[in-house]
């Protein structure tokens, strides 16, 4: 295998598991043409868990030494002989982008999927979720970063799992009815996980595990959420009050307070 065809290869799984984010139209084959396959195996919801969960454990994986640890060894290689000088801080910020642009559309008064308590309820809760995944697995796997031989915390990407995460969301809260917003999410946590690699913080398998993590983050608690909420007492969300917060810095959050 040539080695830009791995390139090539890391590239496709980035872009691919944006795609599972976005609903993709149904094509139902012709029974009589193609051999019948249980139903579950087909349906999008086992398929957008399935296809996440085996990215997460081939990179586990690949911490020994078999064909995926040499795949990701030769993508550093290519990315480094080709973008010897690249450096930038930009991914810092980039991960938080679809979150600051959903709550920019709430500003401006665009209508979504829900208000603007559930979904920052869905993004802290999914956050909280997706930090103690990419904690855990960091600590359990014990993957040496390529730039640093003696920092052990390269496996997932939990840059790459923020970005995929508000991401998702955004796709969520305002992408079902505008599908130029999830790509447009998509494309900049993909350039994430990319600037990721290209900074030469994180193997291939990192990224794509911390996209996959970030993902099934933010979807089991859109999914879950209704059902959460709707075993709380009827008159709670009338009492759930949303603060905006500054500190020393300039940086910028908010405050979920009930009412007494």
């Amino acid at each position: 295998m040539r080695i830009s065809g791995l390139r090539s290869c890391g590239i496709l799984l980035l872009a691919g598991l944006a795609r599972v984010g976005v609903a993709q139209p149904t094509v139902r084959p012709d029974s009589a043409l193609v051999p019948a396959r249980p139903l579950w195996l087909v349906r999008p919801a086992v398929l957008r868990v399935a296809v996440p969960v085996v990215l997460v454990a081939a990179g586990y994986v690949s911490r020994n030494e078999n064909f995926l640890d040499e795949m990701k060894e030769e993508v550093r290689e290519e990315t480094r002989e080709n973008f010897p000088h690249f450096h930038s801080s930009l991914d810092d910020y980039s991960r938080r982008v679809p979150v600051a642009a959903a709550y920019g559309l709430f500003a401006v008064g665009v209508k979504g999927e829900r208000g603007i308590v559930p979904f920052t309820a869905c993004y802290g809760l999914s956050h909280a979720l997706s930090s103690g995944l990419v904690s855990n697995l960091k600590r359990i796997s014990h993957t040496r970063r390529p730039d640093i031989a003696t920092d052990f915390s390269s496996f997932p990407s939990a840059h790459t799992a923020d970005a995929f995460l508000t991401a998702t969301l955004l796709h969520e809260q305002f992408g079902r009815g505008r599908p130029w917003l999830s790509v447009a999410g998509y494309t900049v946590a993909t350039a994430t996980g990319a600037m990721r690699m290209l900074n030469d913080r994180h193997w291939l398998t990192d990224v794509v595990a911390g996209a996959s993590i970030g993902f099934l983050s933010a979807e089991t608690v859109w999914r879950l959420y209704p059902v959460l909420a709707r075993r709380l007492p009827g008159h709670l969300g009338q009492k759930l009050l949303l603060l905006p917060t500054y500190a020393p810095g300039g940086a910028i959050g908010a405050v979920l307070v009930v009412r007494q």
